[in-house]
Protein backbone atom coordinates (compact mmCIF):
# COMPACT_ATOMS: atom_id res chain seq x y z
CA UNK A 1 0.00 0.00 0.00
CA UNK A 2 1.46 3.65 -1.19
CA UNK A 3 1.97 5.91 1.91
CA UNK A 4 1.57 8.76 -0.61
CA UNK A 5 -1.42 10.92 -0.95
CA UNK A 6 -4.05 10.53 -3.69
CA UNK A 7 -5.39 13.86 -4.78
CA UNK A 8 -9.40 13.92 -5.70
CA UNK A 9 -9.84 13.18 -10.03
CA UNK A 10 -10.38 15.59 -12.02
CA UNK A 11 -13.93 14.06 -12.23
CA UNK A 12 -15.03 14.45 -8.78
CA UNK A 13 -13.53 18.22 -9.02
CA UNK A 14 -15.85 18.40 -11.87
CA UNK A 15 -18.55 16.77 -10.08
CA UNK A 16 -18.51 18.81 -7.27
CA UNK A 17 -18.43 21.83 -8.67
CA UNK A 18 -21.22 21.04 -10.70
CA UNK A 19 -23.42 19.90 -7.39
CA UNK A 20 -22.62 22.99 -5.56
CA UNK A 21 -23.16 25.56 -8.62
CA UNK A 22 -26.15 23.66 -8.78
CA UNK A 23 -27.41 24.60 -5.20
CA UNK A 24 -26.57 28.41 -5.95
CA UNK A 25 -28.76 28.48 -8.51
CA UNK A 26 -31.42 26.80 -6.87
CA UNK A 27 -31.46 29.12 -3.53
CA UNK A 28 -30.50 32.15 -6.11
CA UNK A 29 -34.55 31.57 -7.53
CA UNK A 30 -35.51 31.92 -4.21
CA UNK A 31 -35.83 35.80 -4.29
CA UNK A 32 -37.16 35.22 -7.81
CA UNK A 33 -40.05 32.70 -6.75
CA UNK A 34 -40.59 34.94 -3.90
CA UNK A 35 -41.73 38.12 -6.01
CA UNK A 36 -43.89 35.48 -7.94
CA UNK A 37 -45.59 34.58 -4.56
CA UNK A 38 -46.14 38.34 -3.68
CA UNK A 39 -47.82 38.84 -7.08
CA UNK A 40 -49.83 36.21 -6.17
CA UNK A 41 -50.67 38.02 -2.97
CA UNK A 42 -49.44 34.60 -1.10
CA UNK A 43 -48.60 35.67 2.55
CA UNK A 44 -44.93 35.36 3.92
CA UNK A 45 -46.66 33.00 6.68
CA UNK A 46 -48.57 31.09 4.11
CA UNK A 47 -45.27 31.18 1.38
CA UNK A 48 -42.76 29.59 4.50
CA UNK A 49 -45.38 27.08 5.99
CA UNK A 50 -45.63 25.07 2.37
CA UNK A 51 -41.87 25.95 1.79
CA UNK A 52 -40.49 24.01 5.31
CA UNK A 53 -43.03 21.93 5.72
CA UNK A 54 -42.94 20.22 1.89
CA UNK A 55 -39.33 20.41 1.72
CA UNK A 56 -39.06 18.92 5.01
CA UNK A 57 -40.85 15.62 3.70
CA UNK A 58 -38.64 15.66 0.75
CA UNK A 59 -35.54 15.40 2.75
CA UNK A 60 -36.85 13.62 5.07
CA UNK A 61 -37.94 10.83 1.95
CA UNK A 62 -33.92 11.33 0.74
CA UNK A 63 -33.21 10.40 3.68
CA UNK A 64 -34.85 7.52 4.63
CA UNK A 65 -33.97 6.29 0.51
CA UNK A 66 -30.30 6.61 1.44
CA UNK A 67 -30.76 4.97 5.19
CA UNK A 68 -29.45 8.19 7.13
CA UNK A 69 -32.93 9.28 8.85
CA UNK A 70 -31.70 9.49 12.50
CA UNK A 71 -33.81 10.12 15.69
CA UNK A 72 -32.51 12.83 17.90
CA UNK A 73 -33.27 13.14 21.33
CA UNK A 74 -31.81 15.47 24.44
CA UNK A 75 -29.62 18.26 23.89
CA UNK A 76 -29.46 18.09 19.71
CA UNK A 77 -33.14 17.71 19.50
CA UNK A 78 -33.73 20.63 21.63
CA UNK A 79 -30.66 22.46 19.59
CA UNK A 80 -32.22 21.25 16.39
CA UNK A 81 -35.64 22.74 17.11
CA UNK A 82 -34.52 25.70 18.39
CA UNK A 83 -32.07 26.67 15.31
CA UNK A 84 -35.62 26.23 13.29
CA UNK A 85 -37.87 28.02 15.27
CA UNK A 86 -36.13 30.91 16.10
CA UNK A 87 -33.23 31.28 14.16
CA UNK A 88 -34.15 30.19 10.74
CA UNK A 89 -37.62 31.32 11.48
CA UNK A 90 -36.58 35.37 11.96
CA UNK A 91 -33.82 34.77 8.78
CA UNK A 92 -36.46 33.46 6.19
CA UNK A 93 -39.03 36.03 7.51
CA UNK A 94 -36.72 38.51 7.60
CA UNK A 95 -35.73 37.72 3.71
CA UNK A 96 -39.37 37.76 2.60
CA UNK A 97 -40.31 40.81 4.23
CA UNK A 98 -37.11 43.14 2.40
CA UNK A 99 -38.59 41.53 -0.61
CA UNK A 100 -41.75 44.32 0.13
CA UNK A 101 -39.07 46.71 -0.22
CA UNK A 102 -36.33 46.03 -2.50
CA UNK A 103 -35.40 44.04 -5.63
CA UNK A 104 -34.59 40.76 -5.30
CA UNK A 105 -31.24 41.22 -6.51
CA UNK A 106 -30.14 43.93 -3.91
CA UNK A 107 -31.89 41.49 -1.31
CA UNK A 108 -29.47 38.74 -2.25
CA UNK A 109 -27.04 40.63 -2.31
CA UNK A 110 -27.07 42.47 0.86
CA UNK A 111 -28.00 38.93 3.01
CA UNK A 112 -24.74 37.71 1.44
CA UNK A 113 -23.18 40.34 4.34
CA UNK A 114 -23.85 37.05 6.34
CA UNK A 115 -20.31 35.57 6.57
CA UNK A 116 -19.23 39.42 7.95
CA UNK A 117 -21.91 38.73 10.77
CA UNK A 118 -20.58 34.97 11.68
CA UNK A 119 -16.87 36.51 11.81
CA UNK A 120 -18.22 39.66 14.26
CA UNK A 121 -19.90 37.23 16.51
CA UNK A 122 -16.77 34.96 16.79
CA UNK A 123 -14.82 37.76 17.94
CA UNK A 124 -17.78 39.06 20.28
CA UNK A 125 -18.62 35.53 21.44
CA UNK A 126 -15.29 34.03 21.88
CA UNK A 127 -12.35 36.02 21.83
CA UNK A 128 -11.35 35.07 18.10
CA UNK A 129 -8.77 37.55 16.82
CA UNK A 130 -8.99 39.96 14.46
CA UNK A 131 -6.57 39.98 11.72
CA UNK A 132 -6.00 43.11 8.91
CA UNK A 133 -7.24 40.27 6.63
CA UNK A 134 -10.10 40.35 8.08
CA UNK A 135 -10.46 44.03 8.72
CA UNK A 136 -9.85 44.26 4.92
CA UNK A 137 -12.98 41.51 4.30
CA UNK A 138 -15.42 43.22 6.44
CA UNK A 139 -14.62 46.67 5.20
CA UNK A 140 -15.51 45.28 1.53
CA UNK A 141 -18.61 43.60 2.46
CA UNK A 142 -20.18 46.34 4.51
CA UNK A 143 -18.67 49.32 1.64
CA UNK A 144 -20.52 47.25 -0.73
CA UNK A 145 -23.59 47.52 0.81
CA UNK A 146 -23.00 51.57 1.12
CA UNK A 147 -22.30 51.52 -2.29
CA UNK A 148 -25.22 49.56 -3.75
CA UNK A 149 -27.72 51.12 -1.90
CA UNK A 150 -26.39 54.66 -2.19
CA UNK A 151 -25.85 54.55 -5.28
CA UNK A 152 -29.20 52.32 -6.58
CA UNK A 153 -32.04 54.24 -4.81
CA UNK A 154 -34.76 52.92 -6.97
CA UNK A 155 -34.10 49.24 -6.10
CA UNK A 156 -33.73 49.92 -2.46
CA UNK A 157 -34.27 51.57 0.95
CA UNK A 158 -33.01 52.18 4.00
CA UNK A 159 -35.68 50.29 5.42
CA UNK A 160 -35.79 47.41 3.05
CA UNK A 161 -31.31 47.23 3.84
CA UNK A 162 -32.14 47.32 7.20
CA UNK A 163 -34.90 44.60 7.17
CA UNK A 164 -32.22 42.32 5.27
CA UNK A 165 -28.76 43.09 7.33
CA UNK A 166 -31.70 41.80 10.05
CA UNK A 167 -32.14 38.57 8.16
CA UNK A 168 -28.30 38.27 7.64
CA UNK A 169 -27.64 38.67 11.92
CA UNK A 170 -30.19 36.51 12.04
CA UNK A 171 -28.27 34.09 9.79
CA UNK A 172 -25.36 34.06 11.48
CA UNK A 173 -26.55 33.57 14.80
CA UNK A 174 -28.44 30.66 13.51
CA UNK A 175 -24.87 29.70 11.64
CA UNK A 176 -23.06 30.15 14.97
CA UNK A 177 -26.06 28.52 17.15
CA UNK A 178 -25.44 25.34 14.90
CA UNK A 179 -21.73 24.74 15.34
CA UNK A 180 -22.56 23.09 18.79
CA UNK A 181 -25.36 20.55 17.20
CA UNK A 182 -22.88 19.83 14.33
CA UNK A 183 -19.89 18.21 16.43
CA UNK A 184 -22.69 14.91 16.79
CA UNK A 185 -25.26 15.84 14.08
CA UNK A 186 -24.84 15.49 10.44
CA UNK A 187 -25.70 18.64 8.43
CA UNK A 188 -28.46 17.27 6.27
CA UNK A 189 -29.87 15.55 9.20
CA UNK A 190 -30.28 18.72 11.24
CA UNK A 191 -31.44 20.86 8.30
CA UNK A 192 -34.59 17.83 8.42
CA UNK A 193 -35.31 19.13 12.06
CA UNK A 194 -34.67 22.65 11.57
CA UNK A 195 -37.43 22.89 8.76
CA UNK A 196 -40.11 21.67 10.26
CA UNK A 197 -39.60 23.73 13.37
CA UNK A 198 -39.62 26.65 11.28
CA UNK A 199 -42.79 25.39 9.52
CA UNK A 200 -44.57 25.41 12.41
CA UNK A 201 -43.02 28.41 13.75
CA UNK A 202 -45.15 29.94 10.64
CA UNK A 203 -48.25 28.03 11.11
CA UNK A 204 -48.30 29.55 14.96
CA UNK A 205 -47.54 33.20 13.45
CA UNK A 206 -49.71 32.58 10.48
CA UNK A 207 -52.82 31.74 12.55
CA UNK A 208 -52.33 34.10 15.39
CA UNK A 209 -52.43 36.98 12.40
CA UNK A 210 -55.16 35.38 10.10
CA UNK A 211 -52.38 35.43 7.15
CA UNK A 212 -52.40 31.66 6.64
CA UNK A 213 -54.21 30.58 3.52
CA UNK A 214 -54.88 27.46 1.79
CA UNK A 215 -54.05 27.98 -1.82
CA UNK A 216 -57.17 27.81 -3.99
CA UNK A 217 -55.55 27.93 -7.53
CA UNK A 218 -52.75 25.90 -9.36
CA UNK A 219 -50.54 29.11 -10.32
CA UNK A 220 -50.28 30.00 -6.52
CA UNK A 221 -49.90 25.76 -5.86
CA UNK A 222 -46.97 25.96 -8.54
CA UNK A 223 -45.06 28.75 -6.97
CA UNK A 224 -44.77 27.22 -3.47
CA UNK A 225 -43.59 23.97 -4.94
CA UNK A 226 -40.86 25.81 -7.01
CA UNK A 227 -39.57 27.50 -3.82
CA UNK A 228 -40.07 24.15 -1.61
CA UNK A 229 -38.70 22.20 -4.10
CA UNK A 230 -36.29 24.19 -6.57
CA UNK A 231 -35.60 26.93 -4.12
CA UNK A 232 -35.00 24.97 -1.09
CA UNK A 233 -35.17 20.75 -0.74
CA UNK A 234 -32.87 20.53 -4.08
CA UNK A 235 -30.01 22.94 -3.12
CA UNK A 236 -29.71 20.90 0.39
CA UNK A 237 -28.98 18.18 -1.23
CA UNK A 238 -27.03 19.29 -4.27
CA UNK A 239 -24.85 21.44 -1.36
CA UNK A 240 -24.11 18.57 0.56
CA UNK A 241 -23.67 15.86 -2.00
CA UNK A 242 -21.02 18.59 -3.71
CA UNK A 243 -19.60 19.11 -0.04
CA UNK A 244 -18.18 15.31 -0.49
CA UNK A 245 -16.15 16.22 -3.44
CA UNK A 246 -14.58 19.34 -2.94
CA UNK A 247 -15.14 20.33 0.69
CA UNK A 248 -16.22 23.45 2.84
CA UNK A 249 -14.33 26.24 1.64
CA UNK A 250 -14.62 25.37 -1.58
CA UNK A 251 -17.99 24.81 -1.53
CA UNK A 252 -18.56 28.16 0.16
CA UNK A 253 -16.72 30.11 -2.18
CA UNK A 254 -18.63 28.35 -5.22
CA UNK A 255 -21.86 29.04 -3.33
CA UNK A 256 -20.90 33.32 -3.93
CA UNK A 257 -22.74 32.41 -7.69
CA UNK A 258 -26.20 32.95 -5.74
CA UNK A 259 -26.45 36.13 -5.56
CA UNK A 260 -25.01 37.03 -9.12
CA UNK A 261 -27.74 34.24 -10.06
CA UNK A 262 -30.58 36.35 -8.14
CA UNK A 263 -29.52 39.90 -10.23
CA UNK A 264 -29.38 38.20 -13.26
CA UNK A 265 -32.99 36.28 -12.86
CA UNK A 266 -34.36 39.41 -11.67
CA UNK A 267 -32.80 41.21 -14.66
CA UNK A 268 -33.83 39.48 -16.94
CA UNK A 269 -37.20 38.44 -15.34
CA UNK A 270 -38.61 42.12 -13.58
CA UNK A 271 -36.48 44.12 -15.41
CA UNK A 272 -34.46 44.85 -12.15
CA UNK A 273 -32.21 47.66 -12.20
CA UNK A 274 -28.61 46.42 -12.26
CA UNK A 275 -26.37 49.51 -12.30
CA UNK A 276 -22.38 49.68 -12.58
CA UNK A 277 -22.28 50.64 -8.79
CA UNK A 278 -24.62 47.52 -8.33
CA UNK A 279 -21.96 45.27 -9.74
CA UNK A 280 -19.23 47.01 -8.12
CA UNK A 281 -20.92 46.69 -4.84
CA UNK A 282 -21.88 43.23 -5.59
CA UNK A 283 -18.06 42.31 -6.44
CA UNK A 284 -16.55 44.28 -3.16
CA UNK A 285 -19.17 41.79 -0.95
CA UNK A 286 -18.30 38.69 -2.46
CA UNK A 287 -14.70 39.64 -2.36
CA UNK A 288 -14.81 40.34 0.98
CA UNK A 289 -16.69 37.07 1.67
CA UNK A 290 -14.03 35.03 -0.32
CA UNK A 291 -11.26 36.56 2.09
CA UNK A 292 -13.20 35.31 5.08
CA UNK A 293 -13.81 32.17 3.54
CA UNK A 294 -10.14 31.51 2.71
CA UNK A 295 -9.23 33.15 5.84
Amino acid sequence: MSGSLTRPSLTDDHVGIALVLASAVGFGTLGIFGVYAQRADLSIPTVLVFRFLLAAVLIWGFLAYRGQATILRGRPLAGAIALGAFGYTAQSGLYFLGLEFMTAGLVAIVLYTYPAFVVVLAVATIGERVTRTMLLALFLAFGGIVLVTGANPAGASVVGVLIVLGAALAYAFYITGSRAVLETVDPMVLTAYVLPAAGVSYVLIGTATGQLEVPTTPSAWTILLCIAVFATAVPVVTFFAGLQYIGASRASIISTAEPPVTVALGAALFAEPVTAATVVGGVSILAGVIILERE
